[in-house]
């Protein structure tokens, strides 16, 4: 009896060991400053280490430092749960995420879908200090940078036509960049977006690409992470947000649900059906 026991705890032993090898990634040299808006980061909660991969599957390799590693170890508020708007009630449509990623929403409409990749994208290049490569059009075709808004200027809005003006204190405190992000918000969108971003074929596809479909109105979703196997078969989590403005969110893949939250591109052909939105396999777009 004891000696069977004693198999069993071996037993659990091994399979958790087993799990921790081949599930859990270390941080390995990420400092805790890549998420700044946090005052503490668990390796256990990012998606590296919070979302299944299927079996026979490894992660592609991305470069260090890169957007793709930023967020393929992005932290997840949680697997499930719902999804909350910038009001803080829940959103009517709680079926289409898979995770929740652990990154504020604002108390304003404004961080939706286009914004939710503009957030994502301002916050990879701020967290590495790259403060000059922080821009993004306005839907009128303003270029909105970052280094002019630390200066203390703030673009003046007439009519369909933007300017600068030195208006504020300089600054680039981390109050000061969302500041900036709010004022992209409102004057940016899918419109904007899309036609910053390069065209990119799906057999290419990274961590940090969008699918992306400009207009009133659009839509946007980021690839968060890029996976395969030995037959050369990618397989990619998507997350979005929404309107209104809601938590950035991993989506389920509602064709496949045996995959799911995985997406494979050897499944698609023309259509990427998400739960909110359908996209077409060639507005694949990259910020590189």
């Amino acid at each position: 009896m004891k000696l069977n026991r004693t198999k069993k705890i071996l037993l659990v032993l091994t399979s958790f060991c087993l799990f921790y090898s081949t599930a859990f990634i270390p941080l390995q040299n990420i400092p805790i400053s890549w998420y700044c808006w946090k005052t503490e980061y668990k390796p256990l909660t990012a998606l590296q280490n919070s979302i299944k991969m299927p079996n026979d599957y490894e992660k592609i390799t991305v470069s260090e430092n890169s957007f793709s590693q930023w967020l393929r170890f992005f932290p997840a508020k949680s697997i499930g749960g719902k999804v909350l708007l910038y009001n803080g009630k829940e959103k009517v449509n709680q079926s289409a995420q898979y995770a929740i990623l652990d990154i504020d929403v604002g108390t304003k409409d404004l961080q939706q879908c286009a914004d939710a990749v503009m957030r994502l994208r301002a916050e990879y290049l701020y967290s590495q200090k790259k403060y000059n490569e922080i821009k993004f059009n306005f839907t009128n075709g303003f270029e909105c940078t970052y280094s002019k808004w630390v200066q203390g200027y703030r673009p003046k809005i007439t009519g369909n036509k933007a300017s600068w003006h030195l208006s504020a204190q300089p600054g680039n405190t981390y109050f000061v960049f969302k500041q900036y992000l709010n004022m992209v918000f409102n004057y940016a969108g899918t419109a904007s977006l899309e036609k910053e971003l390069k065209p990119k074929p799906l057999k290419d596809i990274l961590p940090g690409d969008v699918f992306i479909k400009g207009g009133h109105p659009g839509h946007a979703v980021i690839v968060m992470d890029v996976a395969i196997n030995k037959q050369n078969e990618k397989i990619f989590l998507l997350a979005q947000s929404y309107m209104p403005a809601q938590e950035i969110h991993i989506l389920k893949n509602p064709t496949n649900t045996n995959l799911s939250p995985w997406y494979s591109v050897s499944e698609i052909t023309t259509i990427v059906n998400t739960p909110e939105w359908v996209f077409y396999s060639n507005q694949l777009k990259s910020f590189n």
